[in-house]
């Protein structure tokens, strides 16, 4: 039942569901957070915004950086454990090689980056920094380290306007879709000769 109101991006009803767990809530919230990072494409940030509204700004927050920290940590050990090949099948061989590309360019710094920029996905960055030779005391640092801002925002905004997160799920889509269209008109102009 968590994974369809999940999936369907109800906060206020995710948020009740977390807390008919009652004393178990911040249990049932961070299990969320893990299976969301097995069953991609579930959206982790509804979850951050239902702890927010469930919990409050710092306890949601709290409970969201801890929640993502170790969803990013079973993911490191599942591909640690596993190799590449059948991580390629869970995380789609496209997103591998991007991920790849990304790691190829910006080392340790890609996991905090891949946490700060909207339209990563957190799971093929820990997937595929487990088959690196990341030391993994160093990507769960840079693992909280980049979700910590904007665990913090979004549990803010779940506890403060629950009634907008649907608005501001959609501005973050069309922002994110602008910036990808620029990107790949910017890159067909610098692939077309000089006339």
């Amino acid at each position: 039942m968590g994974a369809g109101i999940l999936a369907s991006g109800d906060v206020g009803g995710l948020g009740e569901y977390i807390l008919s767990y009652g004393a178990w809530a911040p249990v049932a919230s961070t299990f969320l957070m893990v299976l969301q990072s097995l069953a991609a494409p579930l959206p982790s940030f509804v979850v951050t915004f239902a702890n927010g509204l469930a919990f409050g700004t710092f306890w949601g927050w709290a409970l969201s950086l801890f929640g993502h920290t170790l969803a990013a940590a079973v993911c490191f050990w599942i591909a640690r454990a596993l190799g590449r090949v059948p991580v390629e099948i869970i995380a789609g061989k496209a997103g591998l090689e991007s991920a790849d590309r990304w790691f190829a360019r910006w080392g340790l710094y890609a996991v905090v980056v891949a946490r700060l920029v909207p339209g990563i996905s957190f799971d093929v960055i820990s997937y595929a920094a487990g088959i690196t030779r990341m030391k993994f005391r160093r990507f769960l640092g840079a693992t909280a380290l980049g979700v910590f801002p904007q665990t913090f925002v979004y549990s803010y905004l779940g506890h403060q306007a629950p009634e907008h997160v649907r608005l501001f799920l959609l501005s973050s889509a069309v922002v994110i879709a602008g910036v990808l269209v620029a990107a790949l008109i910017r890159r067909r102009r610098r692939g077309k000769p000089a006339s």
